[in-house]
């Protein structure tokens, strides 16, 4: 039978299970269990999530009980304070999840599906491509891939080459009309 809250000694009791006695948790357990799970109802609103709430109050109590320092407050405050937390804590996971119905896991699953398959289709017409640029020859492959993958300019492939402006320009042109002859 639970004490009265006025002579219970909450700050001794969480002492004692610093110290590793789980009966003072038990005593705590008994003298207040009810209000708490109280304080968890108002705040998450429903009966089995405030249970849930008091199971693992009561274990971070237990956890914690050696960080309680009477100095800075009473025990009863500091139980409850860890309860309270417990159940916002709750509730902003609760927020944080995100519930899909079978269409949308479906959805889900078939755009993976179809990523794979792009991903399989881009590397084979990267093999593709890497085998049709090694069939140019070496000064059209430079122009292009100067061009494509660099970024330069005709004038700055000329430069690079040290060719002429007009030889570059008819390697990008000849070079990609072949690439696109390979690539079929």
């Amino acid at each position: 039978m639970p004490a009265d809250s006025d002579s219970f000694d909450y700050n001794a009791a969480l002492h004692a299970c610093a110290l590793g006695d789980e009966q003072a948790l038990k005593r705590i357990y008994l003298q207040d269990s009810k209000r708490l799970l109280g304080v968890a109802l108002r705040i998450v609103r429903q009966r089995h999530l405030a249970e849930d709430v008091l199971h693992d109050a009561f274990v971070n109590i237990w956890n914690k009980a050696v960080s309680f320092d009477a100095t800075r407050g009473e025990g009863r405050g500091w139980i409850y304070s860890v309860v309270r937390h417990q159940a916002l804590n709750m509730l902003r996971d609760r927020d944080r999840e995100v519930y899909a119905d079978e269409e949308a896991i479906d959805n889900m699953q078939q755009q993976n599906e179809e990523l794979i398959v792009d991903q399989f289709e881009l590397n084979a017409n990267l093999g593709q491509l890497q085998d049709c640029l090694s069939h140019l020859d070496s000064a059209k492959r430079n122009s292009i891939l100067c061009a494509y993958v660099d970024g330069c300019s005709h004038s700055e492939i000329a430069q690079r080459l040290n060719a002429p402006l007009g030889s570059v320009k008819a390697w990008v042109k000849r070079g990609l009309a072949a690439l696109r002859e390979c690539m079929g």
